[in-house]
């Protein structure tokens, strides 16, 4: 659906509508097209969507739920902002998710799947290679994307898919420091040949290291978290 489609209201039920809306806005929020600190007006996503401000309204308190907006006081919606704190702790648990998603994948993964995953590290590189840092974030979505899908786990790939569209923004600004598109394929490979080698165990341990906020990778991420709050003060 294009960013000024509407919703449909015709014979659907309000809580569909709603629904559809969460949708729409948290693709708009994991994307970066609203990236933290940004207003949600009732009116203005009504307007877009050509629906009423009820379901608008419902979709945001589902997302408030879900912790990637916060009400404010005579600001209403935002696009949730996260400490430093919040983030670690959000990737300690995604760097675990992930790993079992890879673990499961190793085991799991079928032919079908094994093509699928070969297919997106390949269009990984190729523009880690350009030095293209929005298009490497599209391509690594689609590749992490494929490993939650085959775990073969629906719930697993769901709170997967969830955590990562919390924290999302925040990956995106790690791509930005020198080199890490690079180092971030190079770790991209070793999970995929631990994953058709079928070696569950390397597998989990590569991709909980990809991951993980640790060392070096925790400076740099610091480093670039500071730059982009700066940029939106």
């Amino acid at each position: 659906m294009s960013m000024n489609e509407s919703v449909s209201e015709r014979a659907e039920p309000r809580q569909n509508r709603a629904d559809q809306l969460r949708d729409l806005i948290e693709e708009d929020i994991a994307s970066g097209r609203l990236p933290p600190g940004s207003r949600l007006e009732e009116s203005a996503l009504a307007e877009r969507f050509k629906v009423s401000r009820t379901p608008v309204r419902e979709a945001l308190a589902q997302l408030a739920s879900a912790g990637l907006v916060e009400m404010r006081p005579r600001q209403g919606a935002v696009v949730a902002t996260l400490s430093v704190e919040s983030i670690v702790e959000m990737f300690e648990v995604m760097a675990n998710l992930e790993s079992l998603c890879a673990e499961l994948c190793a085991r799991r993964m079928t032919a079908a799947d094994h093509a699928n995953l070969l297919a997106l590290h390949e269009r990984c590189k190729a523009v880690s290679e350009n030095g293209d840092v929005e298009a490497y974030y599209q391509a690594n979505r689609e590749f992490h994307d494929a490993i939650y899908v085959g775990s073969h786990n629906r719930h697993l790939e769901e709170m997967t898919r969830s955590l990562r569209n919390r924290v999302s923004s925040y990956r995106r600004l790690q791509l930005r420091h020198p080199g890490r598109m690079r180092r971030s394929w190079a770790e991209h490979d070793a999970i995929v040949q631990a994953i058709i080698a079928g070696d569950s165990d390397a597998a989990r341990d590569v991709t909980k290291r990809h991951i993980a906020i640790q060392g070096d990778t925790f400076t740099d991420f610091l480093a670039a978290l500071r730059v982009s709050r700066l940029d939106v003060a």
